[in-house]
């Protein structure tokens, strides 16, 4: 499970011109299922996020996590994020869960946030959207269950 992090002053999502889904100060998360995860790759990814220390304190040191300054999430899912561009010039998204995991994953994933404390707005599952945000540093972190547990 991959999931691009970017600490935001606000964050919307569209689909066909309808805002489904919008923030305030949080994360916008861009969230990628391969067909290797599990429940637990999504739990510990949800715990890790939600304890992430990204938000700056009166010191203008990041000790703060999104719960700390109730913060709230944009959670997007992002199948591209497993695109292999190794070969050619058409990235190949064999690494993708299939839809049916990838869904009941990326949900489980958003109600694990949830039960940590977080408000979680969401993107629509296999649409086409339009994504906006305000990247508040920038700040922009890469979480990858395969390699990040253990570290």
């Amino acid at each position: 499970m991959k999931v691009v992090i970017q600490r935001c002053k606000e964050a919307q999502v569209r689909v066909d011109g309808e805002t489904i889904g919008q923030i305030e100060q949080g994360l916008m998360l861009l969230v990628g299922i391969t067909h290797e995860d599990t429940e637990q790759d999504v739990r510990y990814v949800a715990d890790k996020t939600a304890g992430l220390r990204i938000f700056e304190d009166d010191q203008e040191k990041m000790n703060f996590s999104v719960l700390d300054v109730g913060g709230q999430i944009l959670s997007v899912s992002q199948f591209t994020l497993y695109g292999d561009c190794r070969k050619g010039k058409r990235p190949n998204f064999m690494a993708a869960a299939r839809p049916d995991q990838a869904e009941r994953l990326y949900e489980l994933f958003n109600d694990r946030l949830r039960e940590l404390g977080l408000v979680v707005e969401t993107g629509k599952f296999g649409a086409m959207m339009d994504v906006s945000l305000t990247n508040w540093g920038p700040v922009t972190i890469i979480l990858d269950s395969k390699q990040d547990k253990g570290a």
